[in-house]
């Protein structure tokens, strides 16, 4: 009779983790799919204003697609593109978040030599006191996508 016992209530506790096991990969399944939903970002249209911060944002998100990096980059340089001047030798503090944009974009998985040029060029063209700052933040960015 103990054996007997023991051999329904292992299949009874088997039942019940196969059923947890289940439930947890279900409620997973449904988490990813609102956190992609939750995380989509308003590609950025010229019509709106948007901040360095915006731009940052739209960089940051590996989910973002190659056109809102573009568009975000040609909003960058059409309206951000002049960095201040540099205090002396000693790059302006502002200068940290362009550097933060060159290295990001340049790790992006959806970047192309396209957006990371445009970005190279623009930005030396306008600010040519600090070329040198851009190429440094370019070679590190370009160093660290690991190809």
């Amino acid at each position: 009779m103990d054996v007997i016992f023991y051999i329904k209530s292992i299949a009874a506790l088997a039942l019940v983790l196969t059923l947890l096991v289940a439930l947890l990969f279900y409620r997973q399944k449904n988490k990813r799919v609102t956190q992609k939903r939750s995380k989509e970002i308003k590609p950025i249209s010229v019509a709106k204003q948007y901040t360095l911060n915006d731009i940052v944002a739209v960089v940051r998100d590996k989910d973002a697609t190659t056109e809102e990096l573009s568009e975000a980059i040609e909003y960058l340089v059409k309206h951000y593109g002049k960095i201040h001047p540099k205090l002396g030798m000693r790059a302006h503090p502002d200068f940290d978040i362009y550097s933060e944009i060159i290295l990001r974009i340049c790790r992006h998985p959806n970047t192309n030599k396209d957006i990371v040029l445009e970005l190279d060029r623009e930005l030396e063209k306008q600010n040519p006191e600090y070329a040198r700052e851009i190429d440094d933040s370019l070679t590190k960015g370009l160093n660290s996508r690991g190809i």
